[in-house]
Protein backbone atom coordinates (compact mmCIF):
# COMPACT_ATOMS: atom_id res chain seq x y z
CA UNK A 1 0.00 0.00 0.00
CA UNK A 2 1.22 3.39 -0.90
CA UNK A 3 2.20 5.92 1.74
CA UNK A 4 -0.19 7.50 2.77
CA UNK A 5 -0.53 11.68 2.15
CA UNK A 6 0.37 13.56 5.19
CA UNK A 7 -2.27 15.07 7.14
CA UNK A 8 -2.86 18.30 7.89
CA UNK A 9 -0.77 19.60 10.79
CA UNK A 10 -3.85 20.34 13.07
CA UNK A 11 -4.80 16.32 12.67
CA UNK A 12 -1.49 14.73 13.57
CA UNK A 13 -1.28 14.82 17.86
CA UNK A 14 -4.94 14.70 18.35
CA UNK A 15 -8.15 12.25 17.99
CA UNK A 16 -10.16 14.43 15.55
CA UNK A 17 -14.11 13.90 13.95
CA UNK A 18 -14.46 12.68 10.24
CA UNK A 19 -16.58 15.46 9.36
CA UNK A 20 -14.16 18.12 10.99
CA UNK A 21 -10.73 16.08 8.99
CA UNK A 22 -13.31 16.34 5.71
CA UNK A 23 -14.01 19.37 6.12
CA UNK A 24 -10.58 20.65 5.88
CA UNK A 25 -10.27 18.95 2.72
CA UNK A 26 -9.08 15.31 4.13
CA UNK A 27 -10.31 12.66 1.51
CA UNK A 28 -12.58 9.98 2.36
CA UNK A 29 -10.02 7.88 0.57
CA UNK A 30 -7.51 8.97 3.28
CA UNK A 31 -9.55 8.68 6.52
CA UNK A 32 -9.66 5.35 5.81
CA UNK A 33 -6.09 4.59 5.58
CA UNK A 34 -4.78 1.68 7.79
CA UNK A 35 -2.37 4.44 9.30
CA UNK A 36 -5.60 5.89 11.05
CA UNK A 37 -7.07 4.53 14.18
CA UNK A 38 -10.80 3.95 14.61
CA UNK A 39 -11.73 5.52 17.70
CA UNK A 40 -15.44 4.55 16.90
CA UNK A 41 -18.04 5.58 14.22
CA UNK A 42 -17.04 8.87 12.87
CA UNK A 43 -13.52 9.40 15.00
CA UNK A 44 -10.05 8.84 14.44
CA UNK A 45 -6.39 8.95 15.18
CA UNK A 46 -3.21 9.09 13.55
CA UNK A 47 -1.50 8.65 17.01
CA UNK A 48 -1.62 6.95 20.37
CA UNK A 49 -3.68 9.67 22.68
CA UNK A 50 -3.20 8.41 26.17
CA UNK A 51 -0.97 11.13 27.21
CA UNK A 52 -2.76 14.13 25.73
CA UNK A 53 -4.79 16.32 28.46
CA UNK A 54 -8.68 15.30 29.25
CA UNK A 55 -10.31 17.96 26.77
CA UNK A 56 -8.16 17.54 23.68
CA UNK A 57 -9.38 13.74 24.17
CA UNK A 58 -12.84 13.90 25.06
CA UNK A 59 -13.60 16.63 22.64
CA UNK A 60 -14.48 14.81 19.44
CA UNK A 61 -16.78 12.56 21.55
CA UNK A 62 -18.59 15.17 22.06
CA UNK A 63 -18.94 16.83 18.87
CA UNK A 64 -19.79 13.28 17.03
CA UNK A 65 -23.01 12.87 18.88
CA UNK A 66 -25.61 15.63 19.12
CA UNK A 67 -26.92 17.12 22.50
CA UNK A 68 -24.22 15.56 24.62
CA UNK A 69 -22.08 17.01 27.36
CA UNK A 70 -19.15 15.55 29.30
CA UNK A 71 -20.76 14.87 32.38
CA UNK A 72 -19.74 13.26 36.12
CA UNK A 73 -16.25 12.53 36.99
CA UNK A 74 -15.10 13.24 33.26
CA UNK A 75 -16.78 16.42 33.91
CA UNK A 76 -15.47 17.08 37.33
CA UNK A 77 -11.69 16.53 35.65
CA UNK A 78 -12.69 18.90 32.93
CA UNK A 79 -13.83 21.33 35.49
CA UNK A 80 -10.59 20.69 38.07
CA UNK A 81 -13.09 19.50 40.30
CA UNK A 82 -11.20 17.24 43.12
CA UNK A 83 -13.06 13.93 42.33
CA UNK A 84 -11.35 10.73 42.09
CA UNK A 85 -9.67 10.01 38.28
CA UNK A 86 -9.33 6.66 36.58
CA UNK A 87 -6.27 4.97 36.56
CA UNK A 88 -6.55 1.64 34.96
CA UNK A 89 -8.15 -0.01 32.33
CA UNK A 90 -9.49 1.62 29.07
CA UNK A 91 -10.14 4.75 29.33
CA UNK A 92 -13.94 5.73 29.38
CA UNK A 93 -15.68 8.96 29.05
CA UNK A 94 -18.84 10.05 30.74
CA UNK A 95 -21.47 11.94 28.57
CA UNK A 96 -24.80 12.85 29.26
CA UNK A 97 -28.03 13.05 27.29
CA UNK A 98 -31.41 14.75 28.02
CA UNK A 99 -34.21 11.94 28.61
CA UNK A 100 -35.94 11.24 25.32
CA UNK A 101 -32.48 11.81 23.38
CA UNK A 102 -31.72 8.39 21.22
CA UNK A 103 -29.86 5.75 23.29
CA UNK A 104 -25.96 5.67 22.19
CA UNK A 105 -24.04 2.34 21.99
CA UNK A 106 -20.07 3.84 21.09
CA UNK A 107 -16.82 2.21 22.29
CA UNK A 108 -15.28 4.38 25.21
CA UNK A 109 -18.16 6.52 26.26
CA UNK A 110 -20.87 5.94 29.36
CA UNK A 111 -23.42 7.21 28.20
CA UNK A 112 -26.33 8.94 30.75
CA UNK A 113 -29.97 10.02 29.74
CA UNK A 114 -31.39 11.31 32.44
CA UNK A 115 -33.47 14.70 32.88
CA UNK A 116 -31.47 17.33 32.03
CA UNK A 117 -32.16 21.50 31.74
CA UNK A 118 -30.51 24.06 29.53
CA UNK A 119 -29.07 26.13 32.26
CA UNK A 120 -27.32 23.06 33.58
CA UNK A 121 -24.76 22.52 30.56
CA UNK A 122 -21.91 25.40 30.07
CA UNK A 123 -19.13 25.36 28.16
CA UNK A 124 -14.98 24.94 28.70
CA UNK A 125 -12.12 25.11 26.18
CA UNK A 126 -15.22 24.54 23.33
CA UNK A 127 -16.55 21.89 25.24
CA UNK A 128 -20.10 21.12 26.64
CA UNK A 129 -20.01 20.16 30.16
CA UNK A 130 -22.17 20.10 32.67
CA UNK A 131 -22.43 23.16 34.94
CA UNK A 132 -20.36 22.45 38.84
CA UNK A 133 -23.52 21.93 40.73
CA UNK A 134 -25.37 19.61 38.34
CA UNK A 135 -21.75 17.67 38.73
CA UNK A 136 -22.18 17.46 41.93
CA UNK A 137 -25.41 16.27 41.77
CA UNK A 138 -24.93 13.43 38.85
CA UNK A 139 -21.72 12.00 41.07
CA UNK A 140 -23.76 11.45 44.26
CA UNK A 141 -24.59 8.29 41.60
CA UNK A 142 -20.89 6.93 42.25
CA UNK A 143 -19.07 8.91 45.02
CA UNK A 144 -19.09 8.60 49.06
CA UNK A 145 -20.98 11.55 51.31
CA UNK A 146 -17.24 12.56 52.87
CA UNK A 147 -15.95 12.47 48.82
CA UNK A 148 -19.33 14.69 47.88
CA UNK A 149 -18.68 16.76 50.50
CA UNK A 150 -15.02 17.11 49.75
CA UNK A 151 -16.40 18.21 45.61
CA UNK A 152 -18.95 20.60 47.16
CA UNK A 153 -16.14 22.16 49.85
CA UNK A 154 -14.20 23.17 46.40
CA UNK A 155 -17.34 24.49 44.46
CA UNK A 156 -18.60 26.98 47.37
CA UNK A 157 -14.71 27.48 47.60
CA UNK A 158 -14.03 31.29 47.48
CA UNK A 159 -10.43 32.00 45.63
CA UNK A 160 -7.89 34.31 46.48
CA UNK A 161 -8.15 37.18 44.07
CA UNK A 162 -4.80 38.10 44.96
CA UNK A 163 -3.21 34.59 44.14
CA UNK A 164 -5.86 33.53 41.44
CA UNK A 165 -6.81 36.57 39.90
CA UNK A 166 -10.32 35.76 40.92
CA UNK A 167 -12.74 35.83 43.53
CA UNK A 168 -15.88 34.25 42.09
CA UNK A 169 -16.49 30.10 43.63
CA UNK A 170 -17.93 28.07 41.05
CA UNK A 171 -21.54 28.32 42.40
CA UNK A 172 -22.58 29.11 46.04
CA UNK A 173 -25.13 26.55 48.68
CA UNK A 174 -27.83 27.67 47.03
CA UNK A 175 -27.19 26.17 43.27
CA UNK A 176 -26.03 23.00 45.10
CA UNK A 177 -29.51 23.03 46.84
CA UNK A 178 -31.47 23.87 44.27
CA UNK A 179 -29.86 20.97 42.01
CA UNK A 180 -31.51 18.83 44.94
CA UNK A 181 -34.57 20.25 44.41
CA UNK A 182 -35.08 20.29 40.99
CA UNK A 183 -34.27 16.32 40.83
CA UNK A 184 -36.04 14.55 43.37
CA UNK A 185 -36.05 11.02 43.15
CA UNK A 186 -32.74 11.16 41.15
CA UNK A 187 -30.13 8.63 41.74
CA UNK A 188 -27.88 9.29 44.79
CA UNK A 189 -30.48 12.12 46.01
CA UNK A 190 -30.36 10.90 49.54
CA UNK A 191 -26.64 10.92 49.44
CA UNK A 192 -26.44 14.79 48.06
CA UNK A 193 -28.83 15.93 50.86
CA UNK A 194 -26.62 14.57 53.60
CA UNK A 195 -23.65 15.75 52.14
CA UNK A 196 -24.91 19.29 51.70
CA UNK A 197 -25.56 19.32 55.32
CA UNK A 198 -21.84 19.13 55.85
CA UNK A 199 -20.46 21.23 52.87
CA UNK A 200 -19.07 24.95 54.47
CA UNK A 201 -17.49 27.82 52.44
CA UNK A 202 -13.84 28.16 53.36
CA UNK A 203 -12.12 25.33 52.93
CA UNK A 204 -8.60 25.21 50.15
CA UNK A 205 -7.88 21.44 50.01
CA UNK A 206 -9.46 17.66 49.90
CA UNK A 207 -7.24 17.34 52.79
CA UNK A 208 -8.37 20.10 54.58
CA UNK A 209 -12.11 19.29 54.68
CA UNK A 210 -11.48 15.64 55.31
CA UNK A 211 -9.86 16.65 58.16
CA UNK A 212 -12.51 19.05 59.08
CA UNK A 213 -15.07 16.22 58.80
CA UNK A 214 -12.96 13.43 60.77
CA UNK A 215 -12.79 16.00 64.00
CA UNK A 216 -16.60 17.01 63.91
CA UNK A 217 -17.47 13.18 63.75
CA UNK A 218 -14.89 12.58 66.67
CA UNK A 219 -17.18 14.59 68.93
CA UNK A 220 -15.02 18.32 68.80
CA UNK A 221 -16.22 21.55 68.48
CA UNK A 222 -16.38 22.03 64.52
CA UNK A 223 -13.61 24.54 63.02
CA UNK A 224 -13.39 28.14 61.56
CA UNK A 225 -11.78 27.74 58.12
CA UNK A 226 -8.87 30.01 56.86
CA UNK A 227 -10.34 32.95 59.23
CA UNK A 228 -7.65 35.28 60.08
CA UNK A 229 -5.98 36.05 63.51
CA UNK A 230 -6.94 39.21 64.82
CA UNK A 231 -4.68 40.21 67.80
CA UNK A 232 -6.06 42.32 70.96
CA UNK A 233 -4.74 45.54 69.04
CA UNK A 234 -6.96 44.40 65.91
CA UNK A 235 -4.04 43.52 63.77
CA UNK A 236 -4.92 40.99 61.34
CA UNK A 237 -2.12 38.12 61.06
CA UNK A 238 -1.87 34.79 59.15
CA UNK A 239 -4.96 32.42 58.45
CA UNK A 240 -4.80 29.29 60.09
CA UNK A 241 -6.40 26.18 57.94
CA UNK A 242 -8.52 25.22 60.82
CA UNK A 243 -9.03 27.23 63.78
CA UNK A 244 -10.83 27.85 67.24
CA UNK A 245 -10.86 31.05 68.45
CA UNK A 246 -12.59 30.76 71.43
CA UNK A 247 -8.98 28.55 72.87
CA UNK A 248 -6.70 29.80 70.43
CA UNK A 249 -5.54 26.77 68.64
CA UNK A 250 -5.01 26.89 64.84
CA UNK A 251 -4.29 23.67 62.96
CA UNK A 252 -2.13 23.72 59.83
CA UNK A 253 -2.94 20.55 57.21
CA UNK A 254 1.09 20.05 55.90
CA UNK A 255 0.79 18.65 52.23
CA UNK A 256 4.25 17.02 50.53
CA UNK A 257 5.30 20.94 49.12
CA UNK A 258 5.70 21.76 53.16
CA UNK A 259 9.14 19.44 52.53
CA UNK A 260 10.44 22.17 50.08
CA UNK A 261 13.34 24.28 51.57
CA UNK A 262 11.49 27.67 51.30
CA UNK A 263 8.69 26.22 52.63
CA UNK A 264 10.12 25.05 56.26
CA UNK A 265 11.29 28.28 56.34
CA UNK A 266 7.93 30.43 56.09
CA UNK A 267 6.65 27.22 58.39
CA UNK A 268 9.45 28.54 60.78
CA UNK A 269 8.65 31.93 60.96
CA UNK A 270 4.58 30.94 61.23
CA UNK A 271 5.21 28.83 64.33
CA UNK A 272 6.86 31.79 65.57
CA UNK A 273 4.18 33.88 65.05
CA UNK A 274 1.55 31.00 67.19
CA UNK A 275 3.86 31.69 69.75
CA UNK A 276 4.14 35.80 69.84
CA UNK A 277 0.00 35.88 69.45
CA UNK A 278 -0.32 32.93 72.46
CA UNK A 279 -1.43 30.16 70.30
CA UNK A 280 -1.28 26.96 70.13
CA UNK A 281 -0.38 25.34 66.70
CA UNK A 282 -1.05 21.68 65.77
CA UNK A 283 0.21 20.57 63.01
CA UNK A 284 -1.23 17.98 60.45
CA UNK A 285 0.24 15.72 57.68
CA UNK A 286 -0.92 12.52 55.63
CA UNK A 287 0.49 10.07 58.32
CA UNK A 288 -2.03 11.22 60.45
CA UNK A 289 -5.26 10.50 58.44
CA UNK A 290 -5.05 7.17 58.19
CA UNK A 291 -7.08 4.80 59.97
CA UNK A 292 -9.78 7.18 60.38
CA UNK A 293 -7.88 9.82 60.79
CA UNK A 294 -7.20 8.87 64.63
CA UNK A 295 -4.30 10.23 65.13
CA UNK A 296 -5.08 14.03 63.70
CA UNK A 297 -8.11 14.10 66.07
CA UNK A 298 -5.89 13.21 69.07
CA UNK A 299 -3.33 15.96 68.61
CA UNK A 300 -6.17 18.59 67.50
CA UNK A 301 -8.27 17.10 70.89
CA UNK A 302 -4.89 17.31 73.32
CA UNK A 303 -4.23 20.81 72.26
CA UNK A 304 -7.98 21.90 73.14
CA UNK A 305 -7.95 20.46 75.93
CA UNK A 306 -4.66 22.18 76.93
CA UNK A 307 -6.74 25.24 76.04
CA UNK A 308 -9.30 24.83 78.77
CA UNK A 309 -11.94 22.80 76.39
CA UNK A 310 -14.02 19.87 78.20
CA UNK A 311 -15.20 17.19 75.73
CA UNK A 312 -19.64 16.72 77.32
CA UNK A 313 -20.27 13.39 78.20
CA UNK A 314 -21.89 12.35 75.29
CA UNK A 315 -18.91 13.44 73.02
CA UNK A 316 -16.50 11.38 75.28
CA UNK A 317 -18.61 8.17 75.03
CA UNK A 318 -18.68 8.32 70.82
CA UNK A 319 -15.40 9.84 69.98
CA UNK A 320 -13.17 7.43 68.57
Amino acid sequence: MKTARPLPANFRERPFTIAEAAAAGVSLKRLRHRSLASLGKGIRSAGTTADLPLGVRVRPFIEVNERCAASHLTAAELGSLPARRQTEGPQMYHVIRPEGAAHLNRPHIIVHRMKLYDDEITVLNRIPVTTPERTWLDLAEMLSVDELVVVGDSCVRVPRFELEGNDTPLCGLEDLQRMIDRHKGKRGIRRAREAIRLIRVGSDSPQESLLRLALVRAGLPEPELNVPIIDDAGTRHHEPDLSYRKYRVGVEYEGEHHGDEGQIVRDIARSERYEALGWAEVRISKRHMHDDAKAAVAKVRAALVQAGWRPSRKTTSTAP
